[in-house]
């Protein structure tokens, strides 16, 4: 048998462990939702405050977050990045055609949660009443919404890299 700490996964209590102050403070800002100072973000990661905001700026810079000027500067994780990012990997890793059939697939499949629940959209359902009115429990019905609304949401996606690998743009400002 062999040493039983070497085997199995590593260890939750510092997911960080080993990477560098860059990518620690990437990977906070992954994990931040709200405003928060570089401060704060250096307590996390343990480094200085000073090295936390040479990278937020840098991060800020490239859009990865948004910074808000004010007393203390604070820095918020910059969605619109993260969305235009996986759209242009989209883009870029799938035809075309690809992407257009991934759409009229999503479209199907969110056509039949619409003819189902006879709405337009899954925030229009009750979905207790739905239960009752269906063979379905109610736990049914709300991963159906769930999986309605990412359906949605993804259809989204594609047909923005559709259209963006049609243009042949990468551009992260009309990405």
């Amino acid at each position: 048998m062999g040493d039983s700490e070497s085997s199995g996964p590593p260890p939750f209590d510092d997911p960080f462990q080993g990477e560098d102050v860059e990518q620690r403070i990437y990977g906070t800002i992954l994990q931040t939702r709200e405003p928060t100072t570089a401060s704060a973000i250096a307590d996390r990661v343990e480094c200085g405050p000073k090295t936390a905001r040479k990278y937020l700026d840098w991060f800020a810079d490239l859009s990865v977050v948004t910074r808000y000027e004010g007393r203390p500067t604070t820095y918020e994780r910059n969605d619109a990045y993260f969305e235009w990012r996986h759209v242009d990997r989209l883009a870029s890793e799938h035809s075309i055609e690809a992407l257009r059939e991934h759409v009229r697939d999503l479209t199907d499949r969110i056509d039949a949660y619409e003819r189902r629940y006879a709405a337009e959209g899954p925030e229009a359902v009750d979905a207790v009443g739905a239960a009752e009115d269906t063979d379905l429990t109610i736990d049914e019905v709300y991963r159906d919404l769930s999986e309605w609304a990412t359906a949605r949401k993804e259809r989204e996606r594609y047909e923005r890299a559709r259209r963006q690998r049609s243009r042949g743009s990468r551009d992260f400002a009309t990405g």
